[in-house]
């Protein structure tokens, strides 16, 4: 449980530090949200394996685990740009869209393991 925790705190963590380290190298123009979930997801990906090497009671996340956080990472990045319009009566200006995008990688991540 406690290693399930610290798990979760580091990919919080290494997610959002790595992915906007990184980001300014990538050129993607207004598609910068996409790019970063798409990011944030590999780094919440390869911190799991790193700590399933090191942490005792986590398991080695596989392909299937990558596809997870990546298809959630992109689609929550999906609704925070477009949710507005599909969905107006949601008060979507509370939390920030790549906050939202880091959520979806996170619960990609643990919904497959």
């Amino acid at each position: 449980m406690l290693a399930r925790l610290l798990l979760i705190l580091l990919q919080i963590a290494v997610g959002w530090f790595g992915a906007n380290a990184v980001l300014p190298y990538a050129q993607v123009g207004e598609y910068q949200l996409f790019a970063f979930g798409l990011i944030a997801a590999v780094f919440v990906w390869l911190v799991g394996f790193l700590a399933s090497l090191v942490l005792r009671g986590i398991g080695r996340p596989g392909g299937g685990t990558l596809a997870f956080t990546v298809v959630f990472a992109l689609l929550f990045a999906a609704l925070a740009t477009w949710g507005p319009q599909l969905l107006p009566g949601v008060p979507w200006g509370r939390i920030d869209s790549y906050y939202l995008t880091l959520a979806g990688a996170i619960v990609g991540y643990i919904m497959k393991k």
